[in-house]
């Protein structure tokens, strides 16, 4: 029996090879080991910095952009006016542009204030003022001025946007009643009624008389103002009193006036916002950092 299996696997081992001869493109299989894709013994490992390195990194980054400020030239509001008007002489219709840079912090919401120039400097949009009131609240609201008055049946036309004001007005004893819906839609938006901005009083018509008139400024998310402050053809003196009104109402809604921080004043404990830099262009002008604002 073993003598017969012998033979048969000899004339097997015969005829593989006669195959091969005959066919030089037969391959031959063979057993390799797999191999797994991964780094190299002498390849350099990935270094993660640590929280130290990083802290370190970003604090050379801020010292490099402090020494870069601080080559910059600061001109005094009175070189910088006259700059400008160097360079817009062929433009007498041109604006003053006043951009102010805030740094904001965690938690801190956006500055926002209003403001009324002594010389506007061009004509303003009409503020649209809705007051959430009832009863005789409602009628006085009315009288003093206000475009829409009325109760929790505003809400829906508000989520909808059929209702739109740029100015929102409660009374004490409404807030709790519309705050659970529209918190979340005004709040974002800034235009939720707030009892710390003075929007929910029960003096309906004492704050709509005292923004009668008055314009409203604001930040965006980032914390920087851009606002066009008086016209080429101002008087020096008149574009100097519209920079300082305006700068006025930025230092008191971001709590850089001296009553805000003395500690006799009531704003005492609120946030201050840090002014990092003001800078007066124009319409076609450069960017000048004003040293005495």
């Amino acid at each position: 029996m073993s003598t017969s299996l012998l033979q048969f696997s000899r004339r097997c081992c015969r005829s593989i090879g006669v195959l091969s001869a005959l066919n030089p493109f037969t391959r031959n299989f063979s057993k390799t080991l797999p191999t797994f894709a991964g780094r190299k013994k002498n390849e350099p490992k990935i270094r993660i910095p640590s929280k130290k390195a990083m802290a370190a990194k970003a604090k050379r980054r801020a010292a490099k952009a402090a020494l870069t400020a601080a080559k910059v030239e600061n001109l005094s509001l009175m070189d910088a006016i006259a700059v400008l008007r160097a360079v817009e002489v062929a433009s007498p219709r041109a604006m003053y542009e006043l951009y102010i840079k805030t740094e904001m912090g965690n938690g801190v919401a956006v500055p926002k204030g209003r403001f009324k120039l002594p010389r506007e400097a061009k004509a303003q949009a009409e503020d649209k003022i809705l007051v959430f009131a009832e009863g005789r609240q409602a009628e006085e609201a009315k009288k003093a001025g206000a475009h829409i008055v009325g109760g929790p049946e505003l809400i829906d036309g508000i989520l909808n946007n059929r209702i739109r004001a740029t100015t929102y007005l409660s009374t004490t004893s409404l807030i709790r009643t519309i705050t659970p819906r529209l918190g979340r839609f005004l709040g974002p938006q800034g235009l939720m009624p707030s009892e710390r901005r003075g929007t929910v009083t029960d003096d309906i018509v004492g704050y709509i008389e005292r923004i009668q008139g008055t314009s409203e400024w604001k930040a965006d998310k980032k914390g920087n103002i851009h606002m066009p402050i008086a016209s080429m053809h101002f008087p020096a003196e008149d574009v100097v009193r519209n920079f300082r009104h305006f700068m006025t109402s930025v230092k008191k809604a971001t709590g850089n006036t001296k009553e805000s921080q003395s500690r006799s004043s009531k704003d005492a404990n609120k946030p201050v916002t840090p002014i990092n830099k003001v800078i007066l262009g124009s319409t076609q002008g450069p960017g000048i950092r004003i040293s005495d604002y």
